[in-house]
Formats: structure tokens, C-alpha cells, sequence
């Protein structure tokens, strides 16, 4: 046990420590407010010191440039933690599209997992899309992802982030997939909606001594929540495909890392 505890494998631990922090303080449900900073220290620095007697470190070499492979790992880490967040963000902007079409876009609610402001119906979805990943252990494939990423991307290694663009190009994808995601989530409702805006319009023209802007609101809130009690069904296929396509996009982005 003597022969670990030595100075020389500090600056490989450091290094461990900075991917695992930065992760962390990046992806969801790990970086939310509500989860102890005690808890959190205490996570990453247990997880390190496992990953530091796992990984294979028998090549690392210490040289000059300590402080530029520390930065290159806490730039994978936070870049890891954030495509991870970029795509699960998705929720909150078909949540947004919801409610601009109910009326509920001025309501907004500050998220107490982030402190930002977010749409009713986003916040409705991502909480169930939370408590879904933890149903399922997907908080697990995370760290699996992270502890795996040692192999793709060497402590020693550079990132190609100036390379042929292909890190470029493949983060502009992830942001397009997102949107596409949370068209796909909101259509139904935004949809179902438009059909109500619609049918609002037709009385308006026919029936003039009516006002459809005091019976519209309530009308297209009451359908509105029908829609999204039969939607649910729905909506759970589609959050198991997100957070599928947000373990596909970390192990790509790893892989461009890795130089693979």
C-alpha cells in the first residue's frame, strides 16, 4: 500500500480529479442545486481515487506540460457534461412551445435545480423525464460513460479541437438533433392546439357577437391538458429516445476526443 501513497502519482490523481469535477458540474440531475456540494465533493473524490486504481497509468510520463493537460481535461470534462445537457435541454424548449400555445408563456417558474426560469409544461416534462432516468439507471450509464472515457481519451493525450472540423460539425448536429427532439415532443400538443385556434377562428367569423378572446384562454387550456393526459404515453417513448441519443452523442464525442 506504501508504494502508492507517493508524490509522484499526485499530478495523475490531479488530473483524474479535474475530468471528474468538471463533468460533474456540467451534466444533469448531478449539477442540480438540490444535491448537496458535501455529497458532491465527496462523490468525485471517492470516484476518482476508484478510477486512479483502475486506468492504467504505467505509460504516463510527467512533463512540462502538466498544466496544459489539465486544462485538457477539464475542457473534456465540462465539454462532456454540457453536449450531455445540450441534449436532455430539449425538454424545456418543447416545453416552451407548449406553452406559447396555451397562454402560459408568461408564467414562467424558476427552476430550483438551476436557478433559471422555466415554462410550466417544460418543467412538468423534465421532472418526469428525470425521475424516468433514475427509474431506468441511467445516472449509472453516465458514470459508466465517464469512467470509460479513460480509454478513449488518454491522460496523456490531446483533444483535436483544431483538427478537420469534424468536432465542429458533429456539435452543430447535436444542436440540430435537440431542436428536431423537441419538435417532435410538442407537436401533438402544439398541433392539437392549432386545430383549436382554427376551429376559434371559424366561430369568430360566423358568430361575431361572441368574444373567443374570453372563451378561447380556458377552452384552450382545458384541451390542452386532455391532450397531455393522453400524451404521456407518448411522451415516455420519446424521453427513453432522447436520453438514448444522449448516450450516443457522448460516446461519439468521446471518440472524436480520442482521435477515433
Amino acid at each position: 500500500m506504501i508504494e502508492y501513497i507517493n508524490l509522484s502519482s499526485v499530478p495523475i490523481f490531479m488530473l483524474i480529479l479535474m475530468r471528474m469535477t468538471a463533468f460533474f458540474a456540467t451534466v444533469p440531475l448531478f449539477s442540480y442545486r438540490a444535491v448537496p456540494n458535501t455529497f458532491k465533493i465527496g462523490f468525485i473524490f471517492f470516484l476518482s481515487l476508484i478510477t486512479y486504481f483502475v486506468i492504467d497509468t504505467s505509460s504516463f510520463v510527467l512533463g512540462t506540460d502538466f498544466i496544459v493537460l489539465l486544462l485538457k481535461e477539464i475542457i473534456v470534462g465540462l465539454l462532456l457534461g454540457l453536449i450531455a445537457y445540450i441534449v436532455v435541454s430539449a425538454i424545456q424548449i418543447a416545453g416552451g412551445f407548449i406553452d406559447f400555445q396555451m397562454g402560459f408563456a408568461i408564467a414562467n417558474v424558476i427552476d430550483p435545480q438551476t436557478g433559471a426560469q422555466s415554462p410550466l409544461t417544460g418543467q412538468y416534462f423534465y421532472i418526469i423525464s428525470l425521475l424516468f432516468l433514475l427509474s431506468v439507471n441511467g445516472h449509472h450509464l453516465l458514470i459508466d460513460g465517464l469512467f470509460y472515457s479513460y480509454e478513449l481519451i488518454e491522460l496523456d493525450a490531446f483533444i483535436p479541437l483544431w483538427g478537420d472540423g469534424h468536432i465542429a460539425e458533429f456539435v452543430i448536429t447535436t444542436f440540430n438533433s435537440m431542436f428536431i427532439l423537441a419538435f417532435q415532443m410538442a407537436i401533438p400538443i402544439v398541433g392539437s392546439l392549432f386545430l383549436v385556434d382554427v376551429a376559434l377562428g371559424i366561430i369568430a367569423r360566423t358568430v361575431p357577437q361572441l368574444n373567443v378572446f374570453v372563451v378561447g384562454l380556458p377552452l384552450k387550456i382545458t384541451v390542452s391538458f386532455i391532450v397531455i393526459l393522453f400524451f404521456l404515453s407518448l411522451y415516455m417513448t420519446l424521453a427513453r429516445q432522447l436520453f438514448e441519443h444522449m448516450f450516443v452523442t457522448l460516446r461519439t464525442l468521446m471518440q472524436l476526443f480520442g482521435g477515433a
